[in-house]
């Protein structure tokens, strides 16, 4: 895929495309496009997500009204209270947050901490967002996610700049009310999949998510992993392979890896036939270390050091838990690893206004998708994939804790 192809691509799809709208479909289409267009048959396969449609949001701190945005699917209705600054959430710090409405310092909470907060009897949730040096006030439009709610009541939550958030705090401000009214509705995302056939029964599927946050247009975030499936695709779609490759563009990542929770779910009885997952999740930016971090055994990371070595491209790799859709595989007990080109937040921002492509080479790009595409031919050309399929338990410990089915020590 040269360079030219390349940047029509981040051109076509520079737009924000979030999870359950109308863009986000119209991306997907897009990228169906793309896989047919080299003649490879692809699919749209349809998923529910819960939507919230914000019709009105109002914060007033002590009468005198605060930018905001309301926070999908937290319900409807106005809460009045105290404020109360928790900058953390020890024990100590969620004791004086009964009957409050809490302000953190965070752009959203983990399953656990909401359960606290609950249990705690907060009456609402102030989340900040933004950079008080930017010259935009952007704030960010975020959901109340159903795995962080899980048995718990929901509560009014709203999104501030952080510039407000900071005065708020200043100011002394004593009493705040939160006002949303919402259309909660189940929406659908979609993934797209699309296969080149195999000698064998069991495949590869390789993985990437298409879709944006609110204010960001996902050129590095991830487009380019969604580049990376369809350059790997051309690389390979005309040579012979003894496992089947499966290209997996999900839908709805974002919002808590949903489009490959969804997939996963959907093909659990395939789980068995899936040697390997190969997910790309934010290549070829300008600056950044190559990575790949392993979510199966320690062999596959030194592999992929050696390799790197062998060919002169440099690679760090590490097993762990990524926080992207390789989860969602190896959670099924599928060896998984992603490959990311990791920039620092300075030179490559995401979930921003500053996601766009100049954050990106073209040229190192094509030298990622080369390397990806590399590695994806030795696997898919084995004659027994080499990667065992024994996750070990240290990662099954990562995983329970991302997942929120175990609490983090510490």
């Amino acid at each position: 895929m040269d360079q030219k192809k390349l940047r029509k691509i981040f051109a076509d799809t520079d737009y924000v495309h979030r999870s359950g709208t109308p863009k986000e479909r119209k991306t997907a289409e897009y990228l169906k496009a793309q896989c047919e267009a080299m003649g490879i048959p692809a699919r749209l396969e349809a998923f529910r997500v819960p939507m919230g449609e914000i019709e009105f949001a109002e914060v007033l701190a002590d009468g005198a009204p605060v930018a905001c945005k309301g926070v999908a699917c937290c319900g409807s209705g106005t809460v009045c209270g105290e404020l109360y600054y928790m900058p953390g959430t020890d024990p100590v710090s969620l004791a004086g947050a009964k009957d409050k409405i809490v302000l953190l310092d965070s752009q959203g909470v983990d399953a656990f901490v909401y359960k606290d907060l609950m249990q705690a009897g907060a009456k609402g949730i102030l989340f900040q967002y933004g950079n008080l040096y930017y010259p935009q006030r952007d704030i960010d439009e975020r959901d109340l996610r159903e795995l962080v709610v899980g048995e718990e009541r929901k509560v009014l939550c709203a999104m501030l700049h952080c510039g407000d958030a900071m005065d708020l705090v200043k100011n002394g401000v004593r009493q705040v009310s939160i006002t949303v009214r919402q259309r909660e509705y189940d929406g659908e995302s979609h993934n797209v999949v699309a296969e080149l056939p195999g000698k064998r029964e069991e495949f590869i599927t390789l993985s990437a998510h298409y879709d944006t946050t609110s204010l960001s247009h996902g050129a590095y975030d991830n487009m380019t992993g969604c580049v990376g499936l369809l350059g790997v695709m051309e690389a390979l779609k005309d040579k012979k392979r003894n496992y089947g490759l499966r290209f997996v563009f999900c839908g709805s990542e974002e919002r808590g890896l949903l489009g490959s929770k969804a997939y996963v779910q959907a093909h659990e009885s395939e789980m068995e036939k899936t040697a390997l997952n190969v997910n790309l999740d934010m290549i070829g930016s300008i600056m950044g270390k190559f990575i790949a971090c392993v979510t199966a055994e320690d062999k596959l990371a030194a592999y992929i050091g050696y390799m790197g070595a062998e060919l002169g491209f440099p690679v760090a790799a590490r097993t762990g838990v990524y926080s992207s859709d390789s989860t969602s595989f190896a959670d099924k007990g599928v060896p998984a690893l992603s490959f990311a080109r990791a920039a620092s937040n300075a030179v490559a921002p995401i979930h921003c206004r500053y996601d766009t492509a100049e954050v990106l080479s073209m040229a190192q790009l094509e030298k990622d998708i080369a390397f990806i595409a590399a590695f994806t031919a030795r696997m898919a050309d084995s004659a027994v994939c080499p990667v065992s399929r024994t996750i070990p338990e240290k990662i099954k410990t990562e995983m329970d804790e991302y997942l929120y089915r175990k609490r983090r020590n510490g």
